[in-house]
């Protein structure tokens, strides 16, 4: 008697197919289906945790500076590109209901990655007056090079700080010689809750910035009472004996 191939003819699948709680795959020449849903708990240790935190904070800060059009250029796309700049700043432990929409002013949040030379610039006073102190010499620039500052307002929106980016392109008339080197002077350069950045752009160039900012606001979102309530919104850490309570 001719045995019966009884190996699928149709749709052929190598490896397996996950979806909507199945997972589907050949074995021996059969299709066999499973759940592929498991009951076993979420790992969340610490360092798991701090690493999250920063992700989405750093996700929040991204949604908000993109309508700004920055420019980063080292990497394949600007978002990859501002994800690992981002990685360095500061973790902010916020509690679940708030973490998907809010977002921190604090030094160092990147506007720009690029191959022209950083600009260093601090907060300072000129002649009694604040402003934004750089290292540019005046009459230092390149070709079509233009000066864009990136602010950076720290707001609360109803329970939610967010952070809210706008660019402006600068003329060199506007700032003032201090020293050999160019500041921006304003009253607005005293604001506790602003933050800038002065980025250099050269045609498809850009020097790498961060902001600098008097803001301190995101600091009592990095201490050990936050973590813990931060921790406990998303129903604790794996590592029990960590956040016991005081």
């Amino acid at each position: 008697m001719k045995k019966k191939n009884t190996t699928s003819k149709g749709l052929m699948l190598v490896g397996s197919l996950r979806t909507s709680g199945v997972t589907v795959y050949m074995k021996q020449g059969k299709l066999v289906t499973r759940s592929s849903n498991s009951n076993e708990k979420r790992s969340n240790t610490l360092p798991q945790f701090m690493q999250r935190q920063k992700m989405r904070h750093s996700v929040q800060l991204w949604k908000m500076l993109k309508y700004c059009e920055p420019m980063f250029t080292q990497r394949p796309t600007a978002y990859n590109n501002f994800m690992s700049l981002a990685n360095r700043m500061p973790v902010v432990y916020v509690e679940r209901i708030l973490m998907d929409q809010a977002s921190f002013l604090m030094p160092g949040i990147p506007v720009s990655d690029g191959t022209l030379p950083t600009v260093q610039q601090h907060l300072g006073e000129v002649d009694g007056t604040p402003a934004l102190i750089t290292d540019l010499r005046y009459g230092e620039c390149l070709y079509h090079e233009k000066l864009w500052l990136f602010t950076a307002e720290q707001k609360i929106e109803g329970p939610l700080p967010r952070v809210r980016f706008s660019k402006r392109e600068i003329s060199r008339h506007e700032m003032t010689i201090v020293d050999g080197h160019l500041a921006l002077t304003d009253e607005e350069y005293a604001d506790e809750m602003k933050g800038w950045a002065l980025v250099r752009v050269a045609d498809n160039r850009c020097s790498p910035q961060t902001i600098v900012t008097r803001c301190t606001l995101y600091q009592q979102y990095t201490t050990d009472e936050a973590l813990r309530a931060a921790a406990k919104s998303y129903k604790g850490l794996t590592d029990h004996g960590f956040l016991s309570p005081r």
